[in-house]
């Protein structure tokens, strides 16, 4: 079996009013290749008439942004020319690649409705190769992504990217990325393989988790060592998990605000490009 190398606690991180646990980066891990960043937002209700989200117009380059809402929405618009609004349930999948800008902010109905309010925001690094490759953006509702019922029901797995038992994932990942959102029920128990040679990414959202004869509660992420191919894991409460794994790209890892590539001097170049609009423009 893998076994478990650290577990990191999050940092609370508050954004506004917005309430943030940051999973990476933190003082006890920089990342785990290919997963850079995690920021955990919510649980929180919003009131009538709120502000909502406060990510407004800002620019990417270099990786992907996959974002996870578990309850509220996000309303998404790009310089691509992509404009969605996904709710409960749904994910967004975003290369940044050779760079864009975008706004994740609430949707009109949930700035003046209100209501409970989770998102969870990865970001993957991209290989050197696929770090100017163009920009796309897909948003999936949550009836559009595959479901598993494993363990005679007592797990649901949604299937992200990647395969599992013969079943794909609803995005594609050029890069081997396998992610999942598992809810699991007391009693669960599950066997999970995966190779030796990647890195796992195994961040508990709620509940208590056991796996591999430690347990992980809520806003903790598990980094494991390379010594197995398995991972057992069983609960007690009901508890929900976002399980990735990928083989590490081994690459040097340069970020700086909103930008992630293999050296400074490409920093300094993705402000530069910025700066005179060759990430398309932005229209209100």
């Amino acid at each position: 079996m893998h076994t478990i190398k650290k577990i990191h606690e999050a940092v609370y991180s508050p954004i506004a009013d917005l309430v943030t646990y940051r999973a990476l980066p933190t003082a006890s891990v920089e990342y785990i290749d290919p997963f850079l960043f995690l920021n955990h937002h919510g649980p929180q209700v919003y009131a009538p008439n709120n502000n909502g989200l406060p990510f407004g117009p800002h620019p990417h380059r270099g990786m992907e942004t996959v974002t996870f809402i578990l309850t509220g929405d996000i309303a998404h618009k790009d310089s691509s020319g992509n404009e969605s609004v996904i709710k409960a349930g749904g994910v967004q999948w975003m290369r940044a690649g050779r760079g864009l800008i975008h706004a994740e902010i609430s949707s009109d109905e949930f700035k003046r409705e209100g209501g409970p309010l989770e998102i969870l925001q990865l970001w993957v690094n991209l290989p050197a190769k696929l770090k100017m490759a163009d920009p796309y953006y897909i948003g999936k509702q949550r009836e559009e992504i595959p479901v598993l019922q494993l363990n005679e029901g007592k797990i649901t797995a949604q299937l992200i990217s990647g395969e599992w038992k013969e079943v794909k994932g609803a995005f594609e990942s050029f890069n081997g990325v396998f992610l999942s959102t598992l809810y699991l029920k007391p009693g669960a128990e599950l066997e999970v393989s995966i190779p030796e040679a990647h890195n796992i990414f195994f961040y508990v959202i709620s509940g208590e988790i056991n796996v591999n004869g430690t347990s992980v509660s809520s806003l903790h992420l598990a980094e494991f060592n390379h010594n197995g191919d398995t991972l057992t894991i069983s609960t007690k409460t009901d508890s929900v998990l976002l399980l990735g794994h990928a083989m590490p790209f081994n690459e040097p890892v340069v970020s700086q605000g909103p930008f992630v590539m293999n050296t400074q001097q490409e920093i300094s170049q993705a402000y530069q490009d910025y700066r005179e609009g060759k990430f398309g423009s932005w229209e209100e």
